[in-house]
């Protein structure tokens, strides 16, 4: 799915951001949008991808798996294979999801990130691409109250954090991501982890400015709740600083305040209930419905 500007059937809409977060808005981008495309973190440095990001040297594949399963053709087999995970009996492939491990063989039997990724999608039966925020791994380091912290999982458990930047600094952003930005007719930031999740992806040099120079709204999907440790005692209006400090400025804020208040927004904002029947994550129709009224 691919060409520039509004798509036959619906808009074309870009996704930024990490993990199950992201996945939510990916199903929900699905229902309205004609092309859609995912620009995720390749900051994570835990579990199976953790481990496969050390071993071979590729951008960690997890938070690209759950992005893509999400775009998968409904029903499909394949992706429920992708999200199975090896039990401990496994030995040395105990913890793997069995997705990550053909993601890391697809890269290397592709020639590269994006063909190996495509090549991923192409099996789904993707309605949508999957792009990397960067091409290579980055390490996220944070500046926090205890003074500055590298790495995903530990800058997850920082508290107070001011600030988060990508190692190395010259990280070179995707050139998939900045051409998906380049013709987008809608931007949607989150929902996930502010700072290890969404501004882990922000982080990489040229993506904020691309965000910024594309025609699309910009629209910040916020958490259902606040994350222990990450963002304790935020509230939405915490959030939309914490990117504006980070380059970015939003057109519009969607929210739900049933568990986390609203606080002094000053961009337009959508205060709607979204939560699934569970109450932790996005229902994709709601999601759907605030997010199709709101293409630039």
């Amino acid at each position: 799915m691919s060409g520039p500007g509004r798509g036959e059937g619906g808009p074309v809409v870009v996704a930024v951001g990490g993990g199950h977060g992201l996945a939510a808005t990916l199903r929900a981008a699905r229902l309205y949008a004609a092309t859609v495309t995912a620009i995720v973190s390749v900051a994570d440095d835990g579990g199976s991808s953790g481990r496969l990001r050390r071993q071979m040297g590729i951008v960690p594949p997890g938070d690209l798996r759950k992005c893509l399963v999400a775009l998968a053709d409904e029903g499909s087999v394949l992706a429920e294979v992708f999200e199975q995970r090896y039990a401990p009996e496994a030995d040395e492939l105990t913890g793997h999801a069995l997705g990550n491990l053909l993601i890391a063989g697809l890269i290397e039997a592709a020639g590269g990130v994006q063909a190996g990724l495509d090549e991923a999608g192409r099996l789904l039966g993707a309605h949508g691409r999957v792009v990397p925020a960067a091409s290579e791994p980055v390490v996220l380091k944070a500046s926090a109250a205890a003074g500055e912290v590298e790495g995903q999982t530990a800058v997850q458990d920082a508290a107070h954090i001011q600030r988060v930047s990508v190692v190395p600094a010259d990280a070179v952003a995707a050139p998939e991501a900045l051409s998906a930005l380049a013709e987008a007719d809608q931007v949607v930031v989150g929902p996930g982890s502010l700072f290890t999740s969404v501004l882990a992806a922000v982080a990489v040099p040229g993506l904020a400015a691309a965000i910024a120079a594309s025609p699309g709204r910009v629209v910040y999907v916020a958490n259902l709740r606040p994350q222990p440790t990450e963002t304790e005692g935020f509230d939405v209006a915490d959030h939309v600083a914490a990117l504006e400090a980070h380059g970015l400025t939003v057109d519009h804020v969607v929210a739900d305040t049933t568990a986390v208040a609203l606080g002094p927004v000053t961009v337009p904002f959508t205060d709607v209930a979204l939560a699934g029947r569970s109450g932790l994550a996005h229902d994709p129709v709601r999601l759907a419905a605030a997010l199709s009224g709101l293409v630039g």
